[in-house]
């Protein structure tokens, strides 16, 4: 078995990447995919959200296997985990250079969470441009997005303008998806009508196209 490898990395902080990394690895769980989650962020938030996890869902933690890993160890524990599991989560930390571009250089396809903010987009390019050194698909996925406004115009002007890849999928600024990571689930186990809910498919199910899977 030859697992897919998704890095979800941005070298802006509080951009969401573990939030989305849990959501997803739920996601495809839930839809009978073997699903590793590794965490290189020294933050450790994900490997917080799994140990909540195994202690509420279940010890097997609802079918998802995890790992903290960096430096040396990471493409040491992507390989083990390439072997038994078929889509592997990477959460990346924001401004760690040698990590972030371990994870990039092994992964199918790149991750890049943003806000709809000047910010945000200004951060996005560099992990754009390593994703385009190494080889790398990349995907830009608008996260904590407003239903609504001007400003989230003119970002998704400035990025048509730049042509960066986006997904069409969007997540919005929705409180179930951080409520749901505090009970060790996704959105979808937790509140699985809730708009959240579609969402974060929807991103699921672009992203299995994309990968062909």
């Amino acid at each position: 078995m030859s697992a897919k490898i998704i890095t979800i990395a941005q070298q802006k902080g509080g951009a969401g990447k573990t939030t989305i990394a849990a959501q997803l690895g739920v996601a495809f769980a839930n839809r009978g995919r073997k699903v590793g989650l590794i965490d290189i962020d020294p933050q450790g938030s994900l490997a917080m959200w799994y140990e909540v996890r195994k202690q509420l869902v279940d010890e097997a933690g609802g079918g998802i296997t995890f790992v903290q890993a960096s430096g040396w160890r990471l493409a040491t524990e992507l390989d083990r985990l390439k072997r038994t599991c078929d889509l592997i989560l990477v959460d990346s930390p924001p401004h760690a250079e040698t990590d972030v571009r371990i994870a990039v250089r092994g992964g199918d396809l790149i991750l890049v969470p943003m806000q709809p903010t000047p910010l945000d987009l200004w951060a996005t390019q560099p992990t754009l441009d390593m994703a385009k050194k190494e080889k790398t698909p990349a995907l830009v996925v608008f996260n904590r997005t407003p239903a609504k406004g001007k400003l989230v115009d003119a970002v998704r002007k400035k990025i048509q303008q730049a042509e960066m890849p986006v997904a069409a999928a969007v997540l919005g600024n929705r409180v179930s998806f951080a409520a749901s990571l505090m009970e060790g689930k996704g959105v979808l186990e937790s509140n699985p009508r809730h708009t959240a809910t579609k969402e974060i498919k929807a991103l699921a199910d672009e992203i299995a196209v994309k990968l062909g899977f």
